[in-house]
């Protein structure tokens, strides 16, 4: 069975964010603007990206 997936977009800079936003972004293993990375859809990776939804694109 195929592991389900999310893509992960960085969309704003992190610039003026909070500290714990920050991290949690770096924790996302984004860098960069328009950064992309495919994440195994997990509850912790959900609780990442719902918290920094502001700064991330989901596919």
């Amino acid at each position: 069975m195929e592991k389900k997936t999310l893509k992960v977009t960085l969309v704003k800079s992190t610039i003026g964010t909070r500290e714990s936003h920050r991290a949690t972004v770096v924790g996302l293993g984004l860098k960069k603007i328009r950064q992309t990375r495919v994440l195994e859809d997990t509850p912790a990776v959900r609780g990442m990206i719902n918290k920094v939804s502001y700064l991330v694109k989901v596919e």
